[in-house]
């Protein structure tokens, strides 16, 4: 049996619903009981959930030099977490504004790596964390010229600082093997690329 269960309006019943913190994101209290594969409710049960914007990361590609461009920052989840807390990633940036996803990744491709992209394959919208945040990554790969890429990028006044390199779309695969990319978005489309170089290289070439 293939088929995914269909919530109806009378599956989730929400009892309470607490603002527990409120900043530049916010972090939400609920009592809830839900539908059971079984059949019936559950038990009420409480769960926290972290709520933030959408975000949109895009691996920008040049599909002539077979190379891809990654940044590289600084972050505190890492670092909190004993880890090397400069991580090298996609190109990425919040839906915090009215803007489409398209435009949030080519606003955030020249800001963080100085690159004007071409064309944009969606490649997926995903949860990257369901289990407590409300937050969906709108994730692309972006056409691109590789030629003079790179250097140190970002928003003095986000507190960004983005240093952007040139990777063989091989080196970069290889870091991902190594473990030495280890975040879902970059893993997600170096991993998409790999399966889809030949047919991306075709129609952008």
């Amino acid at each position: 049996m293939n088929d995914i269960f269909q919530a109806g309006a009378d599956d989730v019943e929400i009892i309470q619903r607490e603002r527990c913190f409120s900043g530049f994101y916010n972090l939400d209290r609920f009592r809830l009981r839900h539908r059971l594969f079984r059949g019936g409710m559950g038990a009420e049960i409480e769960r926290e959930l972290f709520v933030r914007h959408d975000a949109v990361c895009v691996l920008p590609y040049d599909p002539q030099r077979d190379e891809v461009v990654l940044v590289e920052q600084f972050r505190v989840g890492a670092m909190a977490h004993g880890d090397n807390p400069w991580l090298v990633e996609t190109v990425a940036g919040l839906i915090d504004k009215d803007e489409q996803p398209e435009e949030v990744a080519r606003r955030e491709s020249i800001e963080e790596a100085g690159l004007e992209l071409g064309e944009l394959w969606p490649v997926s919208v995903y949860y990257p964390s369901p289990g407590g945040s409300t937050e969906r990554i709108h994730l692309y790969v972006g056409r691109c010229s590789s030629i003079n890429a790179g250097g140190v990028f970002g928003l003095e006044e986000e507190g960004e600082d983005i240093r952007a390199a040139v990777w063989s779309l091989d080196n970069a695969l290889q870091a991902l093997r190594d473990g030495r990319i280890d975040n879902a978005a970059t893993i997600i489309a170096l991993q998409w690329l790999a399966l889809n170089r030949d047919e991306i290289r075709e129609a952008w070439i």
